[in-house]
């Protein structure tokens, strides 16, 4: 169950054991009744879930993280950037029969040839479970700041995994910009949870692009530049025994595995990846 580690005071906490200096919350960070994360357990219980991601739940914690972000049924839901669908196949069934999920994914005339093929396989993958992903609602998520991802405070949530990254990887002002278009697109209360690879205090932002490792203070300051206000952590995704310091960076560990063979087992010993997992608030 869900409990002490989503108030305040660990906030507090964590920031002292991150290094981090800001300031204690304003707001109250949401909690879960029983029945409520019942509803999210029996979502990632989903028979729809492929086996071989049902496999990865024990480095990603979907019950755990999706109850610190206190997501609901009844809720309207941005996923950001969702792939092949990892995440949508625990949120689509959950939001299905009383709230809304709209994938924010690649842009379809993007000029990345890897883009078009993750939303294509995206795509396939709704038109062959209709009966769980027939009121998925597909958006479009790129750099240009003129094109929204939904209608302007028209979400409860906004959830991104993994991908901070990638934003930064085409600059610091392209990440401005989606944190900007997923602040617009909360209703005021409205909450951001996200998660990414953590790297330690002090990193430079070369070195952040290069290994796929953020820096929390980073995330914060781009968060907090467009509107955001920092509610909580949680520790449900950290990994004591990831250094981050690997020669591919964090395709070094799975499920990428980028040595292949070479010290395949040191790396599946560590496990997947140190996460931050921060829940922001769109002020009213």
């Amino acid at each position: 169950m869900l409990k002490s580690f989503i108030g305040g005071a660990l906030l507090v906490a964590a920031s002292l054991v991150h290094g981090q200096t800001t300031a204690p919350p304003t707001a109250t960070p949401p909690r879960l009744e029983p029945e409520q994360q019942e509803v999210i357990r029996k979502a990632v219980g989903s028979p729809v879930r492929s086996i071989s991601n049902v496999m990865r739940d024990a480095g990603r914690n979907p019950e755990q993280t999706l109850a610190f972000f206190a997501v609901e049924p009844q809720h309207t839901i941005i996923e950001i950037w969702p792939g092949q669908g990892w995440y949508s196949e625990i949120l689509a069934p959950l939001v299905r029969d009383e709230g809304k999920l709209i994938a924010a994914h690649f842009d379809p005339e993007s000029a990345v040839e890897y883009f078009r093929k993750s939303l294509a396989q995206y795509q396939e993958k709704l038109a062959d479970s209709p009966e769980v992903y027939d009121q998925v609602e597909l958006a479009v998520l790129n750099y240009d700041p003129e094109l929204p991802i939904a209608p302007p405070e028209s979400a409860d949530r906004v959830l991104t995994f993994r991908n901070v990254h990638n934003w930064l990887s085409q600059g610091r002002e392209e990440a401005a910009v989606v944190f900007a278009k997923m602040h617009a697109a909360l209703k005021p209360g409205g909450l951001l949870g996200l998660v990414e690879h953590r790297a330690r205090i002090g990193t430079d932002l070369e070195t952040m692009i290069s290994s796929g490792y953020v820096t929390e203070e980073l995330v914060i300051e781009l968060a907090e530049e467009a509107g955001f206000e920092l509610l909580s952590r949680s520790p449900v995704n950290q990994n004591s025994q990831d250094t981050t310091q690997h020669p591919e960076g964090v395709w070094t560990l799975p499920p990428t595995l980028r040595l292949g063979d070479e010290n395949r087992a040191q790396y599946l010993a560590i496990g997947e990846s140190d996460r931050m997992t921060l829940l922001f608030i769109k002020p009213e």
